[in-house]
């Protein structure tokens, strides 16, 4: 069959990415055929594309998606055709209107959640699952610290960490992000355009930091985030928006108070099937109780592929973009 899709034949500036129409096989051994009815789009995905995670190409891209199961390969007994089903953080191929896809790292989609709202949530939702369940186990009463409050997962992880009962301290850039931010879980919101972050934060603490900060951003909080810790407080690292992070000094951790420094990916956590399914699992039932909401703030047509990267590089996106085909 036909199917449209995109593809980059070197990595670059959005404009690498061009639409094709090529010929789908019939799933392989251990796959699916899926038909997207929605595709999400993500930070990782810009890494990929621009190079700062070298890919060989020619190759497509897209990590995360949702639709029904059209085609089944030899061996697959989770799924059958007419099942709707998701994934997030599989190979990349995910901007396309059908693709073949292994079956285990797919998930059913339960009645109560949306195609939309999958494909808006996996890679997300499951990242901000591990982040706050495992990588470091965030507790009631905790003083939690989350750059890019506004942004995808920081809005998930705001409502995460408040359904846990920790107070969540978000940061983020203008009125209206710290607007958003705070209707989706954080109790203080810090706007980085007009406030000194470490200032804040030591104010809101009495002055002893906090246990934990995720950064997402990298190269240029990096310092802010250090200062912003208490005495044996964990710095996650889990982007580079900015740039890569400096080379991280085993003194400078044992001089600012026994600190800690982590850097997870969600294919680590996720790599097990069963972590996959349990991570998935633990998302989903957060939305059916009414804890996570999912925030998608932007619509793009495949067609329009490029110009979703530009605004989401330029910082004109908040909580989830979903690609609609």
């Amino acid at each position: 069959m036909k199917t449209r899709v995109i593809i980059m034949n070197e990595q670059g500036a959005p404009s690498v990415m061009q639409e094709q129409t090529v010929e789908l096989r019939s799933p392989g051994p251990g796959e699916v055929q899926l038909r997207q009815t929605a595709i999400g789009l993500n930070y990782m995905d810009v890494y990929q594309r621009s190079g700062y995670y070298p890919m060989a190409t020619p190759t497509g891209l897209g990590l995360e998606g949702a639709g029904v199961i059209e085609a089944i390969g030899e061996g697959v007994t989770d799924f059958k055709p007419g099942d709707r089903a998701a994934y997030g953080g599989a190979a990349p191929g995910g901007y396309a209107e059908s693709r073949n896809i292994a079956a285990n790292r797919l998930v059913a989609i339960p009645d109560g959640i949306s195609d939309e709202q999958a494909a808006a949530v996996m890679l997300k939702g499951m990242t901000a699952e591990y982040l706050l369940n495992r990588t470091y186990p965030v507790k009631p009463g905790e003083d939690v610290l989350f750059w890019a409050a506004a942004g995808g997962v920081g809005l998930l992880a705001g409502q995460w960490g408040k359904a846990i009962g920790a107070r969540m301290i978000g940061i983020a850039g203008g009125p209206e992000k710290c607007a958003l931010a705070r209707a989706h879980g954080y109790a203080d919101v810090i706007d980085r355009n007009a406030e000194d972050v470490v200032a804040r934060v030591k104010e809101l603490t009495g002055g002893a930091g906090v246990p934990v900060v995720y950064d997402s951003i990298g190269k240029a909080t990096f310092d802010q985030t250090m200062d912003c810790l208490g005495s044996r407080g964990f710095f996650v690292s889990f982007g580079t928006t900015s740039g890569t992070v400096p080379p991280v000094m085993a003194a400078d951790l044992q001089h600012r108070g026994s600190l800690y420094f982590c850097r997870p990916t969600l294919a680590s956590y996720c790599a097990a099937r069963d972590d996959l399914v349990n991570s998935a699992a633990a998302v989903f039932a957060m939305i059916e109780k009414g804890a996570l909401k999912i925030e998608i703030n932007q619509r793009y047509q495949l067609a329009d592929i490029v110009q979703a990267h530009t605004d989401l590089e330029a910082g004109r996106t908040s909580g989830s973009t979903i690609i609609t085909v």
